[in-house]
């Protein structure tokens, strides 16, 4: 079992680019990239030096309660190929430390499991976030395991999932 990195779904990223609104009910403000920091939510890519993106308030929890988080994203403002889900850290991330939190299945911070973390160790660090949270749950329970990564360089979190 492994964390994969699962990029925001097609129809989300769709509905933005046609004006849909955003998590706090408003459209997405089109900006053009500096080539700098500008991560797609939807492709892992950063987004080219010249090229239109979105930028939209993004709550990526189930419903309203006080550990919801939400926070600006990036997207293309034109289409591009959603990523594939994987085991690999995308390219988007190129800040030198993030911030990771595990989250139960009632979208709750597990305590203890937040941190700064360098970018080299996010992926033992989620692993090792994912085997606490593991220590809960019971053999044969198919349930979600969530860990939020938040930049320190401002971006919003993104989600990891674990499926047994």
């Amino acid at each position: 079992m492994s964390v994969r990195f699962i990029p925001i779904p097609s129809e989300d990223v769709i509905g933005w680019q046609a004006g849909g609104v955003d998590s706090s009910g408003l459209p997405a403000k089109q900006k053009i990239s500096d080539g700098d920091g500008v991560p797609c939510r939807h492709c892992l890519e950063n987004i080219g030096k010249g090229d239109p993106y979105l930028v939209l308030a993004h709550r990526p929890f189930s419903d309203l309660h006080a550990y919801t988080e939400t926070g600006p994203i990036f997207v293309h403002a034109a289409a591009c190929r959603r990523a594939d889900s994987g085991d690999t850290l995308p390219s988007l991330f190129n800040s030198a430390s993030y911030i990771l939190r595990g989250y139960d299945d009632d979208e709750t911070i597990v305590y203890g499991t937040g941190g700064v973390v360098d970018r080299a160790r996010i992926i033992d660090r989620a692993e090792t976030i994912l085997k606490i949270r593991q220590l809960r749950l019971s053999m044969h329970d198919q349930r979600r395991i969530t860990v939020s990564i938040a930049g320190l360089n401002g971006l919003a979190p993104d989600h990891l999932i674990k499926t047994r």
